[in-house]
């Protein structure tokens, strides 16, 4: 069941990077990180309405911590997309998204099987090989995104999205099922907050002004509707599983694109996918 929930929630995951990258193209990516985060809170706040739970100080302070986590991997992640970076800052994001739970998991204890372990192994660079583009796009080249500059940037957006989604995961496993949603509802408050107080900080707006703009709200729904299933996938398992199969959600938004924008998948993309199977049959084994 937890690998079930976790694949679940990485399509939810992809679905919403999905949306959220095709529009941050259009309009200000700023906007789109602080719509999506705002979709999400009101998506969760009703949810807690119904099933507020018991949450003490402590599950308290673990949302607060995940909302940190949340706004700045949201916020760097659609800034490096909308760039024209995505071939930097998506495979190292992903990876850190993996890495910082699963690090995390070792730590407090938990000990994966074998199988797991080699589904782990396979794991972690499939999430590279899936999002890694062999060569710069037109929109990189004719921006000069794609000069030592742009990488350099798209390097620090990456580490930063990483470290912030490795870190919401990270946090959420430590909430037990017991606390229900009221910590979910804070970390999507807290998200929004973080994401409203850097772009003020980076001298960006990020309030929507545009109907376009507003389609950040679906995004930021499936992305709450992610975090609810990435929740119950490490309350009914191991949290160093539930998060890495999780962190495979960029293979549902290369295959969406391709799907949907007839976008071409390259042959280093094609082994990334293949071994995310393989490392699903492998933990679910």
């Amino acid at each position: 069941m937890a690998v079930v929930l976790s694949l679940l929630a990485a399509f939810s995951y992809g679905l919403s990077d999905f949306i959220g990258g095709v529009v941050s193209r259009r309009v200000s990516p700023w906007t789109i990180a602080f719509t999506s985060q705002l979709g999400g809170a009101l998506a969760v706040v009703v949810i807690a309405a119904v099933d507020g739970g018991s949450p003490g100080a402590s599950d308290a302070a673990w949302a607060v911590l995940a909302g940190v986590g949340n706004g700045v991997g949201t916020a760097f992640l659609y800034r490096g997309l909308a760039a024209g970076r995505m071939g930097v800052v998506a495979p190292i994001s992903g990876v850190g998204a993996a890495l910082v739970p699963l690090t995390v998991g070792l730590v407090t204890g938990e000990r994966p099987g074998a199988l797991a372990w080699a589904g782990i192994a396979a794991a972690l660079p499939a999430i590279w090989l899936v999002t890694r583009e062999p060569l710069p796009d037109p929109s990189e080249r004719s921006s000069g995104a794609g000069g030592a500059g742009g990488a350099a940037t798209g390097v620090v957006d990456g580490v930063l999205a990483g470290l912030g989604f490795g870190l919401l995961f990270a946090a959420l496993g430590q909430i037990p099922e017991a606390s229900g949603f009221l910590p979910l509802a804070l970390n999507q408050v807290v998200g929004m907050a973080v994401v409203a107080a850097l772009a003020t900080t980076m001298g960006q707006a990020f309030a929507p002004r545009r109907r376009l703009e507003y389609v950040g709200l679906l995004s930021g729904v499936l992305g709450a509707t992610a975090t609810v299933l990435f929740l119950a996938a490490t309350q009914t398992g191991l949290l160093t599983i539930a998060a890495v199969i999780t962190s495979l959600y960029p293979a549902f938004t290369v295959l969406l694109a391709a799907a949907l924008l007839r976008e071409r998948i390259h042959r280093g993309q094609g082994g990334g996918l293949l071994l995310c199977a393989v490392a699903v049959a492998l933990i679910a084994a």
